[in-house]
């Protein structure tokens, strides 16, 4: 499943938690502490692929200059967040966690913008689901998304997303 960053559909209660400005985002902040949150046991149960040698190989990736992460905080604790990889004009998003309502959706909603902001056409969702397409992710023939690899993916460390953080 992928997201084409001009395809990102944004409901009218995403716009109108968007305006309000009860979330701050946050680039590359505290990317320890969002591959964390990720990596915390969820209610479906207590396993999770992000052990620590796996964190560990992030954080160095993050240090490289191509792991980043996408921070939501509420009154300056977070709550949310998304992180993930990014290789030339492709990102692969590896992993979110929301503590509140909204507050994954609203870090997806700045890394689009981000995206778009940074030439990255492609964002590599990996696993298929209804939450997703409903903000306007789909599934792709697998040649169809090799042939985007080929085309948009290359290896150059972007070093640290900066920019303001947003309300």
């Amino acid at each position: 499943m992928v997201l084409f960053p001009e395809e990102f559909r944004c409901s009218r209660s995403l716009a109108k938690t968007l305006r309000s400005g009860r979330f701050e985002t946050c680039l590359d902040a505290d990317f320890a502490a969002t591959i964390r949150a990720c990596a915390a046991p969820r209610r479906s149960g207590p396993q999770t692929w992000l052990n620590p040698a796996m964190i560990g190989a992030y954080e160095q990736l993050h240090a490289a200059g191509h792991a980043h992460s996408i921070e939501t905080r509420r009154s300056g604790v977070l709550v949310g967040g998304v992180y993930g990889l990014q290789l030339g004009g492709v990102f692969f998003g590896e992993s979110m966690f929301s503590r509140v309502a909204d507050a994954s959706k609203v870090a997806l909603a700045r890394l689009v913008a981000e995206c778009r902001r940074r030439a990255i056409t492609l964002i590599d969702c990996q696993v298929a689901s209804a939450h997703l397409e409903s903000l306007g992710a789909r599934e792709i023939p697998r040649r169809r998304f090799i042939a985007l690899l080929a085309e948009h993916a290359r290896l150059s460390p972007t070093g640290p997303w900066v920019g303001a953080p947003e309300r």
